[in-house]
Order: C-alpha cells, then structure tokens, then sequence
C-alpha cells in the first residue's frame, strides 16, 4: 500500500473532527450512562497538565487515527458505511483492558464499558463517513472530458462559444 499525503491528511482531519464530537458529546453521556469518565481529563492527568492539554492531546489521539485509517480503509473488505464504526469499536475492544492499569476504578464497570463502547461507535461512524466523503474512492470519481479541458487547465475555449442563439 503506497502512502498518499493527501489522503493521510483528509483521514487526519476527519479523524480530528471525531474526537472533537466525541468530546464535545460527553457531557451528555455522563448522565446517560452515569459514568463521570473523561478521556481529555485522563489523558491531562497521565500527562500531569491542564485539561487544555488534555483536550489536544484527544484530538492529536483522533488524528493520529484517522490518519491511519484512510491510509488502510480502502483495503478492509467491507461496505464503506461500515468501516469506521467497526474501526473505533475495533479499538475500543483492543485498548479496553488497558483500563485496568490507566483507570482501575472503571475496570469492571458495565456502565463505564458501555459508555466507551458508544463513544467509539460515535467516533467511528462520524470518522467513517468524513473520512469517506473528503476522500472519495477512484470510482465514486466522474472521469474528465479531455476536451473540455485545456493544457493550462482553465478549460478549452471552444466550449465556452454558443455554437448558436440561446433559445
């Protein structure tokens, strides 16, 4: 698989808006779920600064991955739609058990594995479709007429002459 920077980077900012929903989201699912957990804080208090550093730290974290699942996406045989939910759920049950060292009072908790596991979902379905949408697969791509185009890419002149009255 070759690396295309652009690709990379459109994953990178799809996966950056994600965790912008994701966190701007969890508030609401606190109260839902009961579960005071907040990633931005975690991450702040693993890094030993202010939650602002936590918050970067969480959208670094989201692009990192969104950079890496445009880089793969396009590979996994699956429905497009179904990708990213499956990506975010995939490493939310990979990185799970780390919870047991990182945040020992949320190991064991059913609320709180199922408020990560929504959370991943959200991520993922909204990583999943931005993601697909800023980088569309080579045949969701409408081919260019080669003659409506110029070598200095402005389009060709001829196009641009009624070939009669407007009617």
């Amino acid at each position: 698989m070759a690396f295309d920077r652009t690709r990379s980077l459109r994953g990178a900012l799809a996966g950056t808006v994600a965790a912008a929903v994701w966190y701007a989201q969890q508030p609401l699912d606190k109260r839902v779920f009961g579960v005071e957990y907040d990633d931005a804080e975690l991450l702040a208090s693993l890094a030993r600064q202010p939650l602002g550093v936590g918050v970067l730290l969480h959208l670094s974290n989201g692009a990192l991955f969104g950079a890496a699942y445009a880089a793969a996406a396009q590979s996994v045989p699956l429905h497009p739609v179904l990708r990213g939910p499956l990506a975010g759920l995939a490493e939310h049950l990979a990185t799970w058990p780390g919870t047991a060292i990182v945040a020992p009072g949320l190991w064991g908790s059913g609320r709180a594995f199922a408020q990560a596991t929504w959370r991943h979902l959200l991520f993922g379905l909204v990583l999943g479709e931005l993601e697909r949408r800023l980088n569309p697969a080579a045949a969701d791509l409408e081919p260019v007429d080669e003659a409506a185009v110029a070598s200095n890419g402005h389009g060709s002149a001829a196009h641009l002459v009624a070939s009669g009255p407007a009617r």
